[in-house]
This record gives C-alpha cells, sequence and structure tokens, in this order.
C-alpha cells in the first residue's frame, strides 16, 4: 500500500516553501500557502508512485516467494497492482498469482469507485507425474474508503465479486493498513481479506497478512510477515504460516 513516509513528507513540505518564495519573488504579491498546496496536491498525485520488491522464506511450506507491487495514484484516483510467485518446484517457480485493481475518485467524491481482478496458475507433482492447474479469474466490483497521512492510513473496500465457474453470486471485503514508528524506522502494514467462493453463506475464506519491517534506510527493509489463513487454497481450517523477508524499495 502507497504511503507517503516521513522523509518524504518533509522533502515535500520543503518544495512548497519554495515554490511560494519563487512565486512571492517573481509576482511581488502574496500568495496564500492552501493555494500553494492545491496546486502542488495536483502535481504530486500525477507524479509520484511507488513500487517495491520483496523475498521472502516461508518455514511452514519450506519454500520461498517473490513479491512485486505497484502503487501509482493520478488527479482521478490511484492503480495498485501485485504479483507473487512461488519456488516450490524441482526447475525453479510452483505458482504465479497476479492483482491488479483501480480505484475511481476526485476529490469531490466521498467514496471511491473499485475494480478489480485476481487470477494465477501453478504446477504440482503427484507419484512423479507433474501436473498443473488454474486460480479461477475472479473480477471485484465495489466501492472504496482511504484516509490516511505520512505516520498512518488505511483503505477498504466491499464488493461484487464474480468468480469464473462459481456458478453464485459471492462478496469480497478487504482493508489494507500502515503505520511507521520511531521516526520512520519501524513499518506495520498489510491487509485482511474475506470472501466468498460459493454462494453468501457458504465457503467463507478468511486471509490476513500483516508484516512488520525495519527499515535500515529509504532503500532496504528487514522483517517479514505471518499468513493467517481460514479455508484458504484447498487448506480447511485455520493455518499461521510465518516468514522471514527483505524489502526493496525501489
Amino acid at each position: 500500500m502507497k504511503k507517503l513516509t516521513v522523509h518524504n513528507w518533509t522533502f515535500i513540505k520543503g518544495i512548497i516553501i519554495a515554490v511560494k518564495v519563487i512565486f512571492v519573488k517573481s509576482h511581488k504579491i502574496p500568495i496564500p500557502m492552501n493555494k500553494i498546496i492545491t496546486l502542488f496536491t495536483i502535481f504530486i498525485t500525477t507524479t509520484l508512485s511507488a513500487q517495491n520488491f520483496q523475498l521472502h522464506r516461508d518455514f511452514e511450506r519450506d519454500h520461498f516467494t517473490t513479491t512485486f507491487e505497484l502503487f501509482k495514484p493520478d488527479k482521478f484516483g490511484n492503480t495498485f497492482t501485485f504479483i507473487d510467485f512461488d519456488y516450490n518446484a524441482k526447475s525453479g517457480i510452483s505458482q504465479g498469482y497476479y492483482e491488479i485493481a483501480r480505484v475511481l475518485k476526485t476529490e469531490k467524491m466521498p467514496v471511491g469507485l473499485h475494480v478489480g481482478y485476481n487470477g494465477g496458475l501453478g504446477t504440482f507433482e503427484a507419484n512423479g507425474v507433474q501436473g498443473g492447474y488454474t486460480i479461477n479469474d475472479a473480477w471485484i466490483f465495489g466501492l472504496n474508503y482511504a484516509k490516511g497521512n505520512a505516520i498512518w492510513g488505511f483503505s477498504t473496500y466491499a464488493g461484487y465479486k464474480a468468480i469464473k465457474d462459481s456458478g453464485k453470486a459471492n462478496y469480497q471485503v478487504t482493508g489494507t493498513w500502515y503505520l511507521n514508528l520511531f521516526k520512520d524506522k519501524l513499518t506495520f502494514n498489510g491487509f485482511a481479506d474475506l470472501w466468498s467462493e460459493k454462494g453468501l453463506s457458504e465457503s467463507t475464506v478468511f486471509l490476513a497478512e500483516p508484516q512488520l519491517w525495519y527499515n535500515l534506510n529509504k532503500s532496504f527493509s528487514l522483517g517479514g510477515e505471518v499468513e493467517l489463513s481460514n479455508n484458504f487454497a484447498w487448506a480447511t481450517g485455520f493455518y499461521v504460516r510465518p516468514t522471514l523477508g527483505i524489502k526493496w524499495n525501489i
């Protein structure tokens, strides 16, 4: 999830003040700070983006996972996408999973319009035979609400989930969050999903991945996550799967 860190926000405030000084000196007229902030906010939302690459060691499933995330805001909302690869096959990648979501929102809209897609594929080996499978395509249409600043923030959406070959109407509710602590040295972030797969009252799935990172600098972080799941990915019941990881903020 995209966030303005303490370092980013200090840099932005410095540019705002510099822009105001330039305007005042060149035009020799006072310009209210809120006007400058409004103009600069438009500039920020059209130029800032965040992306990172993560490498995790999953101890319970005994394999590595890589994740690439990208978040890009603009004046009409934001776009978020990520892709996961699991490395649990003799030849390398055993599963790939992809998500992309778009939120349409302007300053005058109290909530955003959310549309998202996810899907994937993988391989498995049983009794010496190699096989494959797909993760059914799913589309999500709903409403999004988000709030935050340089220290903390959250985003949540609820919507209709159309899963390929499900045959029934489904739903998904998702919440994401971030919290920067100790002058941005620690970051606590993550997400929680709740969705159905065979109708509103059947096959409810829960998945959450809270992460804790110690930020070595602006580029690299050490930490990990704990996957908390119930009835997720062919595994009936509740599971706790911790990882250790490194993150590169690109």
